[in-house]
């Protein structure tokens, strides 16, 4: 699938992130995962949507913006998850190590968001157009991108369940926030977590096709 796949340490401000980056030959995009909600690199949801998106060409870097200690600090508290300013941060820093990164500098860059990691990925993207070309939320909430939702001028699919009542109805809001190109899908039938049979594929599809389109100019294969 990947012709290159290795785990990292980034320096992000004054702390050290870890990452792991897959590159699959040829690679025409790539995208940076921003987790959110107590999640981090090894979130199965994610893992399994890279994969998709490695299937057709495209790198993906899923980087903890936490740190271990800040981790286990969040486990009993959980206010560093909703602390957008600070997530959004990590993306942005982030994503700007990637032109320069040795592995996959050069390639186009789109950030894919999950949970309140959308929201962070939103912000970064607000003060870096020339830079990130995409955006792809999943079961996000991009209402937290509060002010910054109206700077954002990045295509960007919002995913949500049909399910996902609340998380609906804010992505709705959100999206009369936003003046970018944004296009919501609803898959029928899921909750927030896209654990009933299908969806999850369903979003690793929709997500694929919006990153190809968006950053290597082509369709995906079905």
């Amino acid at each position: 699938m990947s012709d290159v796949e290795l785990s990292v340490r980034m320096p992000v401000g004054d702390v050290v992130l870890d990452a792991d980056v897959a590159v699959p030959r040829d690679a025409r995009g790539a995208v940076l995962f921003a987790h959110g909600s107590g999640s981090g690199r090894h979130s199965p949801r994610n893992r399994y949507v890279a994969r998709e998106l490695q299937r057709a060409g495209l790198a993906t870097v899923l980087a903890d913006l936490l740190t271990v200690e800040e981790e286990r600090v969040d486990a009993f508290t959980g206010h560093l998850r909703f602390d957008i300013g600070l997530l959004a941060d990590r993306v942005g820093a982030l994503a700007d190590r990637l032109p320069e990164d040795e592995v996959v500098g050069g390639l186009p860059v789109g950030l894919f968001g999950a949970s309140t990691g959308a929201a962070a990925a939103l912000v970064a993207a607000a003060t870096r157009p020339g830079l990130v070309r995409a955006v792809v939320s999943r079961g996000g909430r991009p209402d937290l991108a509060g002010g910054a939702l109206r700077s954002v001028r990045q295509p960007t699919l919002l995913i949500v369940g049909g399910r996902d009542s609340v998380v609906l109805d804010l992505n709705r809001e959100a999206m009369r926030a936003m003046t970018a190109p944004v296009r919501l899908e609803i898959v029928p039938g899921a909750t927030h977590l896209f654990e009933e049979p299908g969806a999850l594929e369903t979003v690793a599809r929709l997500a694929r096709d919006w990153f190809v389109h968006h950053l290597a100019g082509g369709s995906a294969s079905a």
